[in-house]
Parts: structure tokens; sequence; C-alpha cells
């Protein structure tokens, strides 16, 4: 028996977060292993040196996301998918098997140009083939099972640090990363290619087969498939003539640029809640209130689980809610938290004090932070980027925006410890100043996208104005779902009168 569409959508959209998990799993372990004390006696690294571990990774997922639109539009999704999963495993290889730190390096380096083309690819893909009331749950996935990587990461670098005393202590965390990537990378073909990129690349037939079996269960003549790949083709069509064909038209054209802004704005915006800065500083405070590194690594592990209640809210909610509003709420909340944490470490120096309450007060206010951010923040930015760019703009988009989350990532993370030493819990007043200011820009600039269909975003974001709020929503979108409507009874009707034709025929013969 055939799933239902959305189950079948949602399904698919699981199976290619596999890639996801790639990401949360190697960020995760990351701590382990360099806390390992047989990794410190083989490596003896200098905090350089162990700097270098960590920001490679990033370094290489910069470049990933910017191989992988070409890659995107010249190959198709799954391929992408592919190349990043064989790159994903060089990389694990080499960090599992290393002898000398410059195998360890490369490692890093070619595993974060794997996850930088998965996090690229995977939400642009997850977007397209998914129906527009369900497209919110489904790309945010992508932070739900980075989520679950984070969580699998916490409790095996748990395990393997207090389980294990040789240098498996370190290579089995660094060796399981390699699973998910060889069975995405192995089994992607078994689900379909999206359709949009195959009626963009004149395969129209094939795209047409492929929203019947994504919207249909199979049957290429329902009204409601026929009507979309009208609807698509003529979109296509439309971009082919007048959206970008090159990264300089998504700086020319008004719409285009629009909608890069907000991308951008997006993704810089999602590090500069403070999301990285506070989890590398919470380490350091476990350790300055006394708590033991394996105590430490579990304290962790219950901050992944938190996180991941607050994703799979944000997958049951953000069809509901929309994502305006949800990411200026978060963005507040995200400031109310760092408030909290910042009056605390200016009047309990972690370190200078003994009030070990006040200490955990701000671990508990992490948590906090950690629930508000990955129910808001997190997911959107990857839900926005993927579905607010045309066929002919997404992959340059939403890679240009996946390299500046890197790119504010690595300046973060290169940033805090320089800073939390010369100004200290001054520092933390950048995060409720960028809090604020986030979600004060996107009240101003970012229209409502929930289960708006993709090919409706051009007019949505070429007619809307640059200030919204307060803007009457029905002038500036097309209302692209009741033209579907309007085109699948008109198949509909069309079939009618055929069959009664044909019906006419038979009786006069």
């Amino acid at each position: 028996m055939a799933l239902p569409p959305k189950v079948y959508q949602f399904l698919v959209g699981v199976f290619v977060s596999l890639g996801s998990i790639t990401f949360g799993y190697d960020l995760g372990v990351v701590a382990e292993v360099i806390a390992s004390e047989t990794y410190q006696s083989r490596f003896k690294p200098t905090d350089a040196q162990t700097g270098a571990v960590v920001s490679l990774f990033t370094a290489g997922a910069f470049f990933g996301a910017m191989f992988a639109a070409p890659s995107a539009d010249y190959v198709g999704r799954r391929w992408t998918i592919v190349i990043g999963s064989v790159v994903f495993i060089l990389g694990g290889i080499l960090q599992t098997a290393a002898q000398n730190l410059s195998f360890l390096w490369a490692g890093r380096f070619f595993a974060g140009v794997g996850v930088g083309f998965l996090t690229m690819i995977i939400p642009l893909y997850q977007a397209e083939i998914s129906h527009p009331s369900i497209r919110g749950r489904i790309t945010a996935l992508q932070q739900f099972m980075l989520g679950i990587g984070a969580l699998i990461a916490s409790w095996v670098s748990y395990g393997t640090f207090i389980g294990i005393k040789n240098e498996g202590q370190w290579r089995i965390p660094l060796g399981l990363q390699l699973l998910p990537a060889i069975f995405l990378g192995a089994l992607i073909f078994l689900f379909p290619e999206s359709p949009r990129w195959l009626i963009d690349n004149d395969r129209g037939e094939e795209g047409l087969q492929t929203l019947a079996r994504l919207h249909a269960k199979g049957d290429v003549n329902d009204v409601w498939v026929r009507a979309e790949f009208d609807q698509i083709q003529e979109n296509i069509s439309f971009e082919h003539e007048h959206e970008a064909k090159s990264y300089g038209e998504l700086f020319r054209n008004r719409s285009c640029f629009r909608r890069l802004l907000i991308a951008l704005a997006l993704q810089a915006s999602v590090q500069m809640t403070g999301v990285s800065a506070i989890q590398y500083y919470s380490v350091t405070i476990y350790g300055q209130i006394g708590i033991s590194p394996d105590a430490a690594l579990r304290y962790q592990a219950i901050n992944s689980v938190i996180a991941l209640i607050a994703q799979a809210l944000c997958i049951l909610l953000i069809d509901r809610f929309g994502r305006r509003w949800t990411l200026i709420y978060g963005n507040l909340a995200n400031m109310v938290t760092f408030i909290v944490a910042t009056a605390l470490l200016a009047n309990f120096p972690p370190g200078e004090t003994t009030n070990v309450g006040a200490s955990w007060g701000f671990i508990i206010v992490t948590w906090v932070y950690n629930f508000s951010f990955s129910a808001t923040c997190g997911p959107l930015s990857w839900i926005i980027p993927a579905e607010i760019f045309d066929t002919r703009t997404r992959a340059k988009g939403v890679s240009l925006a996946t390299m500046m989350s890197f790119a504010f990532n690595t300046m973060i993370g290169q940033v805090t410890p320089i800073a939390m030493t010369a100004i200290k819990w001054r520092f933390y007043l950048v995060f409720v100043v960028c809090n604020f200011t986030n979600a004060l820009f996107f009240w101003a600039i970012l229209p409502e996208t929930k289960k708006i269909p993709l090919e409706e975003m051009n007019y949505l974001f070429t007619n809307a104005p640059i200030f919204v709020p307060g803007t009457d929503k029905s002038q500036y979108q097309a209302d692209y779902n009741a033209d579907l409507e309007s085109r699948a009874r008109a198949f509909e009707a069309k079939g009618v009168a055929e069959a009664e034709r044909d019906e006419a025929a038979e009786k006069k013969a």
C-alpha cells in the first residue's frame, strides 16, 4: 500500500537529513576528542594546534558550501548529496586513522567541506520536494537531525571517555561519524530528484513523473499534479528570461538582492545570538565550579536533550505559527537569557567567586537559552533561505547564506576566548544588543512566507514593501494556492468534458 503523499515527503526529508546528523555529530564529538588523555599524550598539541583542529572544520564547511552551488545546478541535488557524503567519508577516515596532527587537520578540513556541501543542499532539496503546507516542518528537520547528531555524540563521547583508556577513547567516536554518510551516499538514488531541477534542465517528463510520485502516489494524470507542473513550467520560463544566471545578477536584480540580503542577514544574525559563544564558555564554567570532565560531558548531553525537545516542537508548530513572529520572539527570548547570564557573570565572576549557586544559575540559563534558540532561530536559519529563492537562484542564494553562517561561526569561535579574557562579562552585552537588533530588523523587513508556494516567492519579494509592518498581505501575495486550485478545477472540468464527449461518440457509433 502506497504511503500518503505528505508522509512520503516527510520520510524522504528524514532520510536526507542523515547529512545533518554528520554535522551535529562532528561538532559534538570534537570536544571529547581534544579532552581525551590518549589524544593529548599522542599529539601533545599546543593551544594553537588544538584551535586549528576545531576551526579547520568550519573553514572547510565554508568552502564546501561555496562549491555546492555550481554542483547543485549542474549535476543535480542528489549527486551533490553524494559528493558531500564521499568527501565527508574521506575526512572521517583521515581523522579516525590519524597518526599525526597533519592527518587530523586534513581530516577535519575535508569533513568540513563535506558538511558544507550537505548543510547547503539538504534544506534546499527538502524545500523543493515538499508541499507548501508542510514545507516548514520538513526543512526544520535539518536542525532537528543536527540535534540528533549532537545528542548521539554527547553520549558516545561520555561512554568512551569514562570506559576506554586506550586510543579507542577518541578513534571510536571519530569513526562512528562515517555511518550516516555511508548510508546517505549509498541510498540517495532510491529517492526522487528535485522535480524543479528536472524541469529546469529540460527533463519535463521526468519532472512530471516525480511530482506524481511525491504528490499523487505516481498518478501523472492527477489534476493537482498537472496544475502544479504547468505552474512550475511557467515560473521557470519566466526565471530563464529575468532571473539570475550568475552570482552578479543576485546583486543587480532588486528582488533577488532583497532575498539574498535577508538570507545573509539571517545566517549572520543566528551566530550573533551568541549560540557559539555561550556554548564554548559554558564548558569553561563547568570546570570553574569544580565539575569534573566526565560530569561536564554528562551535563552537555542533557543540554542536547533539551535542544532536541525544542527542535521537535518547532517541527510540529512552525507551519502553524509561521516564520516571521517565531523568529522575532525567539530573538527576544534569547536577549532575556543573555541579560540574566550577563548579570550573573558580572556579579559572580567564574573563578573569582565561590558562589556555586550563581554558577549553577548560569548553567541553567544556558539550558533555557538553548531551548529558545533550538525552537526558533536555529531551525529558521535553514528554513527561510531554502524557501525564499527561485529555482534559478536557490542554489546560489542558499550557498552564499550557508557560507555566511560558517564564516561568522568561525569568527565567533576565534574571538570568544580572547574577548572573555580581555573584557570578561562585558562581551555578553554584545549578544544582548544583537538579539534585540535581530528582532527589530526582521520585524521591519521580513514578510511571512508560511505555506506560500515556492513559485510565488518572486512575486512576494518584488511586491512586498521594504518596511513590512502595517501593510495588507493581500497586496503583495499572488495567491498561487488559489491559482493552483483553479488550474486543478480547469483540468478536472476538461477531463469531465472529454469523458462526456467520448461517451456521446460511443453512443452515436
